[in-house]
């Protein structure tokens, strides 16, 4: 096998083992956003996953129960979308921006 594919493939195996422990350090990292001013709160990690909602007891109203749905998928929705950005950042530092399908 020629020496400069053996390189090209050492070098891509330890890409991937860095890729791989960075994806389980994400997993335990989270991101918070708010909504209606911070009456609801959602917090992501890494996965993307929703780890926590945090509802202000003021902001509940059986009257409005509407309200308080759009402001809780406008938090989560914020809330992966920080995730998404978190993890698109760590990769490109891992990657030096290389954009690899499939991945993140």
């Amino acid at each position: 096998m020629n020496p400069n594919i053996k390189e090209m493939m050492r070098q891509a195996q330890i890409l991937q083992n860095k890729m791989a422990k960075l994806q389980e350090e994400l997993e335990s990292r989270t991101v918070e956003a708010s909504s209606g001013g911070g009456m609801v709160r959602a917090v992501a990690n890494g996965k993307p996953e929703i780890q926590a909602i945090f509802i202000e007891k003021e902001v509940v109203d059986p009257e409005d129960v509407d309200m308080l749905q759009d402001l809780i998928v406008a938090a989560v929705n914020e809330a992966l979308k920080r995730a998404k950005e978190m993890t698109e950042q760590e990769m490109a530092k891992l990657t030096g921006g290389l954009k690899i399908p499939g991945m993140f």
